[in-house]
């Protein structure tokens, strides 16, 4: 009796167990949604570098066979070697960068690695309109709000295409320097500031550095000045120099913003080693008054 009752009660777990299995469905994603991995070959005695377009914001490996981080003194490098001498089999490592790129390597050992620097297409800066574009996904980073890195990229590169003057009161002519706001733009919420600087004299304009500070109007007498300064979250054809008789355009991208009225905000652009330093102020009604990116037709 206890062993019809045995048998009976593995045949019940079976057929139950074979009904499950019946009832899984495993599902296979679209080539479209699949990441190529890039084909990376390691050694234990050389290094292998890799240049991306961006700043790398994350690096995760897919094993202890390998060892990687950023470069010393550089954002957008990161150097990947053989941890074990000689390992077998494949492994992986994924990299995301500022830009909202996401990239996958594997990665094999190789006695005489075929390449030992490498460096990843800036497509999406070169020509982000293009349809490799449109085919990929981006990480969605803090610092853009809700706004994915290739609608940006696409708003800068189209601004600095047409490169309209769309404000003529805002600027700085000094020291041989001119330096012009062609434009603000809004979309979402982050703003678009289209600026040229023109080098009028014969001696190159090395850029220290770019600020965008809030400053009060108006300070009383032996008031400190109060500032807030804000970083741009992105920057398009950032430059570090302007030579003689040149002109050169930026497009910086600030999270969105309003002034009270007593408040203004000023744009520094430093000189290295020099004194030409260039500043312009931005009043709250040239700032409400930015055009929206949607009424520009951009493309």
């Amino acid at each position: 009796m206890k062993t019809r009752i045995v048998l009976s009660t593995v045949m019940l777990f079976s057929l139950l167990g074979a009904k499950a299995q019946e009832t899984v469905e495993t599902k296979i994603f679209p080539t479209n949604q699949i990441i190529a991995p890039h084909r990376i070959e390691v050694t234990f005695q050389k290094t292998v570098h890799i240049l991306f377009p961006s700043e790398v914001r994350y690096v995760d490996l897919g094993s202890f066979d390998i060892i990687a981080d950023k470069a010393a003194g550089a954002e957008n490098v990161v150097r990947i070697k053989a941890a074990v001498k000689g390992f077998e089999g494949e492994t992986n490592f994924s990299v995301i960068t500022a830009d909202g790129c996401f990239y996958s390597f594997n990665v094999v050992y190789k006695d005489e690695p075929a390449q030992l620097s490498i460096e990843m297409e800036d497509w999406l800066r070169d020509n982000p309109e293009g349809g490799i574009a449109g085919d990929r996904m981006f990480v969605k980073l803090k610092e853009l709000g809700g706004e994915t890195p290739l609608v940006v990229n696409r708003i800068m590169y189209t601004l600095y295409k047409k490169n309209k003057r769309d404000i003529r009161h805002i600027g700085c002519k000094k020291y041989g320097i001119q330096t012009l706001l062609k434009g603000i733009y809004i979309n979402n919420d982050l703003l678009y500031l289209h600026t040229s600087v023109r080098n009028r004299s014969d001696i190159s304009f090395d850029i220290d550095y770019v600020r965008f500070k809030i400053i009060d109007k108006k300070v009383a007498k032996r008031t400190a000045m109060q500032e807030n300064f804000i970083e741009p979250v992105r920057t398009y054809n950032r430059l570090t120099t302007v030579d003689g008789k040149a002109t050169v355009r930026n497009v910086f991208v600030l999270p969105k913003l309003t002034l009270p009225d007593d408040k203004l905000l000023v744009v520094e652009i430093y000189e290295k080693g020099g004194a030409r330093h260039q500043s312009f102020r931005i009043e709250n009604t040239d700032l409400v008054a930015a055009k929206p990116v949607s009424e520009l037709h951009l493309k």
